[in-house]
């Protein structure tokens, strides 16, 4: 239900106010009587309050009083031209719009109207609750991870210290890497490794050929894009310059996309963009950035040792979908890939004992849905299963 007040005395108001149709405006003088006449009597019932503007300062001791009175009205400010610091002292102090004080009754009926049809909208006194969909790890599963990585780090603390001699004794540099990690429910952590690089390995990364990646797409061939001014004498030019005509390089149904130095069709865009997104996890065969310890300590998974303090921690699990770099997580925000992200994260899961079974060749999409189905169908159970393959496949020729 919606309801208008007047606050004022200017009878010309006053006589147009009365005039609109299908409206009994309530006329009141002092803004005390205005919050009383505002007061609901109904569940939901709504005020529109016109009021005439006056003297400033009074008018903002009336609007304040009303505000803190009446949370169920919308004012609008009858006045003429205001200043900009005017405006923003009405507005500061709880005017919601202004009208100009000489409209006519069809201006006023249309604001009443334009209000009316938002009524959910402008008078919903609370703000949305919107229930965000996280995931929250069992009861279960949370014990089983504190006990088992308690455990573990006791019984594996030798190995702990000699990986951490043998590390510093190869290369310069901290014994523990730390990487930010996206885990479950797109939380970022800091991810704990023995670390088997050498210390500048991060920023190498970029410097080798994207060919290394056993992800990429067999097949795959890097295409150097001509970027072309998107001024058509400078194209046209280009084009016969390097042998080619209009016809050849765009077809008449084929969409451009125009930047401000580039001209590129669509479909080649669209099949870029789906290359990446599938091409998301990077993995190097034979790295030249691994250490000789590295490598060893990779072979037996030794490494991923210290992640049993970010399962202490509650970062993560024992067994889960594996925690990924920003720069791969953030191309897995698509619809089709969310969902790896809706379940625990993990020292081992589904991907990596089935990636052995197949002698590390595992496309990422496959991946992907591995991850999915593991956060489906995961259960106590299934992570006994997972965690007896995984200790049995720790000696392999693979590196994954």
């Amino acid at each position: 239900m919606l309801g208008v007040v007047y606050l004022g005395n200017n009878p010309q108001t006053q006589e147009r106010l009365r005039y609109i149709p299908g409206q009994l405006v309530r006329m009141t003088n002092a803004y005390k009587d205005a919050a009383l006449a505002c007061t609901p009597h109904v569940r939901n019932e709504h005020f529109i309050l016109f009021y005439e503007r006056k003297i400033t300062n009074e008018d903002i001791t009336a609007i304040t009083y009303l505000r803190k009175k009446c949370n169920n009205i919308y004012i609008i400010l009858l006045t003429d031209h205001l200043s900009d610091n005017e405006r923003k002292t009405y507005q500061q102090c709880g005017i919601n719009d202004t009208i100009d004080r000489n409209a006519s009754v069809t201006e006023f009926n249309k604001k009443i109207e334009f209000i009316a049809d938002r009524e959910g909208i402008l008078f919903d006194n609370e703000p949305p609750h919107y229930k965000m969909l996280r995931f929250q790890i069992p009861a279960w599963k949370r014990l089983f991870d504190i006990f088992f990585s308690g455990i573990g780090i006791v019984v594996l603390s030798p190995i702990f210290i000699l990986t951490a001699i043998a590390i510093r004794l190869e290369s310069k540099g901290p014994v523990l890497f730390k990487s930010k990690r996206v885990g479950t429910n797109y939380t970022i952590f800091d991810f704990l490794k023995f670390r088997s690089m050498y210390v500048d390995a991060d920023k190498r990364l970029k410097e080798l050929s994207k060919a290394h990646n056993q992800y990429a797409e067999k097949g795959f061939q890097e295409k150097k894009t001509v970027m072309t001014s998107p001024l058509g004498d400078e194209m046209e030019t280009q084009m016969e310059e390097e042998g080619t005509t209009s016809e050849m390089m765009i077809s008449d149904d084929e969409v451009m996309l125009v930047g401000d130095d580039f001209v590129v069709a669509e479909s080649d865009f669209n099949k870029q963009k789906e290359e990446d997104i599938n091409n998301a996890f990077i993995k190097i065969e034979n790295d030249p950035r691994i250490t000789k310890v590295g490598r060893f300590i990779r072979k037996y998974s030794i490494d991923e040792l210290p992640q049993l303090f970010n399962i202490l921690k509650g970062d993560m699990s024992i067994v889960g979908n594996r925690p990924l770099p920003l720069y791969e997580a953030e191309k897995l925000t698509i619809d089709t890939s969310i969902d790896r992200f809706m379940a625990p994260a993990g020292l081992t899961g589904l991907w990596q004992v089935e990636e052995r079974g197949k002698g590390g060749n595992m496309s990422a999409e496959e991946r992907k849905q591995l991850d999915i189905l593991y956060g489906q169908t995961y259960s106590f159970s299934m992570d006994i299963k997972i965690i007896c393959r995984t200790l049995t496949a720790f000696i392999q020729k693979e590196n994954v």
